[in-house]
């Protein structure tokens, strides 16, 4: 979640909560019967309609939802022409080096099948395995949060009705009449708030979420099929900015040139390098002069006769 959609939050919340503050105090509002009744049947019904694996999972997600930040299709479309760039000076074998260093699964994942030098109907195949897979998981975990928001506002209606019943078994009690009234009126609040203001967003906010990430994988895998086909960086280019809004795609191009310009350098540079040592190594090793010793001298058979 970005700093603006907490911002909103918070702002609206308060404003939320304000109202309840002028119309009578927080105080009146809060029941703790009531909340048992909603809450406690609530989570029976979740526990009775999906195992618990399931519950952990969707909460987890819908943790990672409003705490991860999710890389944008523009810094895909970045990633991917430094590979495509780096492949096409370095070679495939390359990669390997960028793969570690990559933080999201999905792509390191699909890195690894250029490195490997699968083929373009293995990646394709693989990769829209994985993401029909990880669509279904979404989907599933959406479910759970989509089932309590349904379910939040008719455990409020049973508080309701469990309110109303108490009134009427002690209708001549003044005591139970004052215990029972707030229960049968708050108890549908807290359904209806809970459902529309808790889960349902949840549930929407995985959706959108999912979709995003499913865009973004979408984008992987065509980068990385032309990347294995070997297609000019332009041409890649070209084809990954169409996934982009019009306003991202600004300046894609500039960004190939210095991309491609860096690698350029720096394979130049290791090669300027590498002749060096080599000329160094097959250059002749200069002799040194030494001069004889005394006991090393011998005379020749000439010079002893003369």
């Amino acid at each position: 979640m970005s700093k603006r959609n907490i911002l909103g939050v918070a702002l609206c919340g308060a404003i939320f909560v304000g109202g309840f503050w002028m119309s009578g105090g927080l105080a009146v509002y809060w029941n703790l019967a009531a909340f048992l009744i909603v809450v406690a049947g609530l989570s029976a019904a979740l526990f009775m309609s999906y195992p618990f694996e399931r519950i952990r999972t969707a909460m987890l997600v819908a943790r990672g939802v409003y705490t991860r930040r999710q890389p944008t299709p523009d810094d895909i479309v970045r990633v991917l022409l430094e590979l495509s760039v780096k492949s096409r000076v370095e070679g495939m074998l390359s990669l390997e080096a960028i793969r570690q260093k990559i933080g999201d699964e999905f792509l390191r994942g699909a890195v690894a099948f250029l490195v490997d030098n699968y083929k373009e109907r293995d990646i394709r195949e693989f990769l829209n395995t994985e993401m029909a897979f990880f669509q279904d998981r979404r989907q599933q975990s959406e479910r759970v949060f989509q089932t309590m928001a349904k379910a939040a506002p008719a455990f409020g209606v049973a508080g309701s009705v469990i309110g109303l019943i108490g009134m009427l078994s002690g209708i001549n009690d003044t005591q139970a009449l004052v215990h029972s009234i707030p229960v049968a009126f708050i108890s549908t609040l807290y359904g209806v708030v809970i459902s529309n203001l808790i889960l349902a967003p949840i549930a929407e906010s995985i959706n959108f979420n999912t979709g995003a990430e499913m865009l973004n994988q979408k984008l992987i895998m065509e980068g990385i099929i032309a990347i294995a086909k070997e297609q000019n960086s332009h041409r890649l280019e070209k084809k990954l900015t169409s996934f982009l809004s019009p306003e991202d795609r600004a300046g894609k191009a500039e960004l190939l040139k210095s991309i491609t310009k860096k690698y350029i350098t720096r394979h130049r540079a290791a090669a300027e390098r590498a002749r060096q040592e080599t000329q160094a190594a097959s250059e002749p090793a200069p002799q040194s002069m030494e001069m004889p010793t005394p006991g090393s001298l011998r005379m020749s058979p000439l010079a002893r006769a003369m």
